[in-house]
Order: C-alpha cells, then sequence, then structure tokens
C-alpha cells in the first residue's frame, strides 16, 4: 500500500533524518518531504562533479571500476559505461528482500544523496522520493553485500530508475517516471551503504521495542518468585553509574508500581539478581548502533565526494562500514546474553523452591506438565539467537584482483540482527506467559498494569493444552508493554 497521504511528514533534507524516520517511511506510515534547499544541494553538487569531471579523471566517471581503476574511459562513451556499470553489477542472488527493507534503503539513500557529495542528477533523487510517495519498490536479491558498499542491490534499483526493471506493489497510484542515465550516475548511486544502513534502522527499532518490553516481563516474572529488591535499589546502580544498567533497574522498580517487598532469599538466581547489569548491556548497545546510524544516514559515503565548494573530488574508503559492523555484532551479541537470562528466569517460574507453586504451574492431575515445554520452546529460540551472535565482523574476504582486500561484513549483522527480532520475541513472549500464569496462581499478585494489561489478554486456563496460542499473543502484546 502507498503511504497515508496527508499523515506524518518526514523530512529528506540530508540531515536529520533518524531511526524513526526511516522506520515510518520503510512501514509506509509517513510521506517523504524534501525542502527545496536540499534538492538545491543535491543540484549544486552534480554541477560541480561536472565541472570536475571536465577537467580530469575521475574514478568510475572517466575510469573502470575496482580492479579497473586505472582503465581510462572514452569521454563519449561515459553515458554507455554507466549502463554497462549497472547492468554488471546486478548480479545479486537469494530471495527477493522484504518491501519494507526495501523502502528503509530508498529512504536512506535518498536522503544521503541530499547531503549533497555523490555529483549525482537531481532527476535520480526526485525518482528515489517518488518511490516512496507511491508505495512501490524495485526487486533487491538478498545476497550480494558485504559492507562495503551496497553494489548489486543499488545496481538493481538502478535499472528499476531507468525503466530495465520493473516497480514491485500498487501500479495503479503511478510509477516514477524513468530516469535519463548521465554520466556518473551509475557509481554515484552505487556508493553507499543504504540497503544494509536501512536493515540495520529496522533492526535497532524493532530491537529496541522488544528491551523496553523486557523490563516489563523481567519485572513480573521477579515479583512471581518474591525476589530481593536489593539488586534493583538506586544506590547500588548510583555507585557503578553504567547508564543502561541503572535504567534497567529503574524501569524494573517503576513498572512494579509499589515498593517490592524485602524477598525471601538471601541472595536470588542470576536471572533476577544480575538483570540490570546483562540487560543495561543491551540497551547500550542499542543506543550505541542507533548514534552510529544518526551519522552514516545524514553523511555523503559516494567515493569520490564531491566537496561542498565544488573545488575538489577525495577518493576515499568511507563507504568501509566497519563503525556499523561492529556495533550490529555488539548489539547481537549483548541480546544474546540478555535473553539467556530470559530464559533462565523461565525456567525459575517452574520451580517450587523458588515460587512455592507447583512444579511448571501445573494445576491437574499428578504428573501434568503445565508450562513445561515452553523451556524448549524458548531454547529453542535462543539457539537461533546463539548462531545470530557469532560476530560477522570476523569474517574475511579478498576481491577485485585483490585491490579490496577486507571487508566489515555489516551486510551479515544486519541480517544476524534481524533474525535476532523474532527470535528474541519469541524467548520474551514465553517467559511472558509463564510469569502470567505464576502470578495467577500467588497469593498476592502486584498490582501493576503490566499483570493487568497482560492478564487480560492471555487464557486463564492452567491445564495441559497447546499453548502456541498463547506464546503467539504474548508475542503481539510486547509492543504495548514496551510503551507502559
Amino acid at each position: 500500500m502507498p503511504p497515508r497521504q496527508g499523515g506524518t511528514r518526514v523530512g529528506l533534507d540530508g540531515t536529520a533524518l533518524d531511526v524513526d524516520g526511516v522506520v515510518a517511511l520503510a512501514d509506509a506510515a509517513a510521506v517523504p518531504v524534501v525542502p527545496p534547499e536540499a534538492l538545491q544541494r543535491a543540484r549544486r553538487s552534480w554541477h560541480a562533479a561536472q565541472r570536475l569531471a571536465a577537467a580530469g579523471l575521475l574514478y568510475g566517471r572517466g575510469t573502470g571500476v575496482g580492479a579497473h581503476r586505472s582503465v581510462t574511459v572514452d569521454t563519449g562513451d561515459q553515458a554507455g559505461h554507466g549502463l554497462r556499470l549497472l547492468r554488471s553489477h546486478a548480479g545479486g542472488a537469494g530471495a527477493p528482500l522484504p518491501a519494507r527493507q526495501v523502502r528503509a534503503m530508498l529512504a536512506v539513500r535518498t536522503n544521503q544523496l541530499l547531503a549533497g557529495g555523490s555529483g549525482i542528477q537531481p532527476a535520480v533523487v526526485d525518482a528515489l522520493t517518488e518511490a516512496l510517495r507511491l508505495g512501490v519498490h524495485p526487486a533487491v536479491s538478498e545476497y550480494g553485500g558485504l559492507g562495503t558498499g551496497d553494489l548489486t542491490a543499488l545496481a538493481q534499483t538502478g535499472l528499476t530508475l531507468i525503466g530495465e526493471r520493473p516497480w514491485l506493489g500498487d501500479p495503479s497510484h503511478g510509477l516514477p517516471s524513468p530516469v535519463v542515465l548521465q554520466p556518473g550516475d551509475a557509481l554515484a548511486l552505487l556508493s553507499s551503504n543504504a540497503l544494509v544502513l536501512g536493515q540495520a534502522a529496522l533492526a535497532c527499532h524493532d530491537l529496541g521495542v522488544l528491551l523496553r518490553a523486557t523490563h516489563a516481563v523481567a519485572a513480573l516474572s521477579l515479583a512471581a518468585v518474591s525476589g530481593s529488591p536489593e539488586a534493583y535499589a538506586a544506590e547500588v546502580h548510583a555507585r557503578r553509574p553504567y547508564p543502561g544498567a541503572a535504567h534497567a533497574a529503574a524501569e524494573t522498580r517503576r513498572l512494579l508500581g509499589t515498593p517490592l517487598r524485602p524477598g525471601r532469599r538471601i541472595q536470588d538466581p542470576y536471572g533476577f539478581r544480575a538483570f540490570p547489569q546483562v540487560h543495561g548491556c543491551a540497551l547500550d548497545a542499542a543506543g550505541a548502533l542507533r548514534r552510529i546510524l544518526d551519522v552514516e544516514v545524514n553523511c555523503p559515503s559516494e567515493n569520490p565526494l564531491i566537496s561542498p565548494d565544488g573545488t575538489a573530488a577525495h577518493h576515499h574508503g568511507g563507504f568501509f562500514a566497519a563503525p556499523l559492523g561492529l556495533a550490529l555484532d555488539g548489539l547481537n551479541l549483548a541480546l544474546l546474553q540478555t535473553a539467556q537470562l530470559s530464559a533462565a528466569r523461565l525456567t525459575a517460574l517452574g520451580r517450587t523452591d523458588l515460587t512455592g507453586l507447583p512444579a511448571y504451574l501445573a494445576s491437574g492431575p499428578a504428573g501434568s506438565s503445565g508450562t513445561m515445554i515452553l523451556e524448549y520452546t524458548a531454547n529453542s529460540a535462543l539457539a537461533e539467537l546463539r548462531s545470530c551472535a557469532m560476530p560477522a565482523s570476523a569474517g574475511h574476504a579478498v576481491l577485485s584482483h585483490g585491490l579490496e582486500e577486507a571487508a566489515s561484513f555489516a551486510s551479515q549483522a544486519a541480517r544476524q540482527a534481524l533474525r535476532a527480532v523474532d527470535a528474541y520475541a519469541t524467548v520474551l513472549a514465553c517467559e511472558l506467559v509463564v510469569a502470567v500464569r505464576a502470578l495467577r496462581m500467588h497469593p498476592a499478585p502486584p498490582p501493576a498494569d503490566a499483570f493487568t494489561v497482560a492478564a487480560r489478554a492471555l487464557p486463564p486456563g492452567t491445564d495441559d493444552r497447546p499453548l502456541t496460542a498463547d506464546v503467539t499473543t504474548a508475542t503481539a502484546l510486547l509492543p504495548a508493554l514496551a510503551r507502559l
């Protein structure tokens, strides 16, 4: 569907796009708005690149690319060279990416081009913006990027812009006018990590929702085992002032609604006692990724980079996405750590010695299994998170006759983060189902909004029955808990 007209607007001006704006455009929840001064900035860059190209060779415009960087392109063949560049680089493979990811890429690339520095003709920017407005997108293949430029994805996009490949989506609302390729347009379009940045923005946003929901779920589990409040005391975290840990502890205290009663034990298992420290790392990692994205989506990464005054073109390695790849790896690792504690709390909720309730919260005849199977379900999803946490930045590649002897592998790290969203939601939903059941059986459930919201939605029965629907309902509840 095309974006809702007349609703939320997201400015694409090359300076102020953030994660939430990328997500709103990707989800067709907003329409893009390009201020005239931003388009004028791109136009100045285009004219500057034309002047510089006339005065001397520019990489990719008057030369080949990669290992062919020293091969001179005839002046009269520069437009044809650009077309061949798009066609030859549109070699991605694998499944077509979801529309949401491709729209995120379009939003990021449009904004980057409006930052100035690419030398691309403004008609390309107009067409990308129009595609976002109309709700259409190019077909983009999953595989092709290594975190040194999304060459295949953007080449496929370029061929769509010039009319050689079809737009996907509902064409009844119109299609962008085909762009007439100009010298220099091809490489200027390709020189970006727009796809991986868009994917990372989606993962950062979606994981952020789940990380906020975790405070509510962990708080309910803590109440269900009559856990000790000492691990969440403000004084503890003021003396060791990590922002994420302090925030996790404060949110847990707030969401329980009333001061915690003294715990039954001097010390709880790590799933409760170390929750602020572990979950705080995930919060800090998500914040670090968001800060890097705020930089990357608002800066030109094109090679060569046209200077703002139009007097120079800088050949550089700014497209090497090491900061992004390392931040994604860090978030994936931190997410695994907090997910392991969620699974540990789920196990604890089934222990009579910790809750004072029947084993596995079963209320039927002797031998009833209750919530036993959700331990297996959660640990199955946890295994997926473990594979997602393998650092992609540890990879290695040597390409283009050895000229490109390294890669950031941010593309792989972003795909791991996107997979981690669903896996972590499953782990957390399993804990939520069990925590709510435990609190229903508890002699004094907390007067917390999180419990009220979850108990209203989840089925009340405690008989042995399939729990798939319960987990599905709990998963759908997580965004609501994140907003509490």
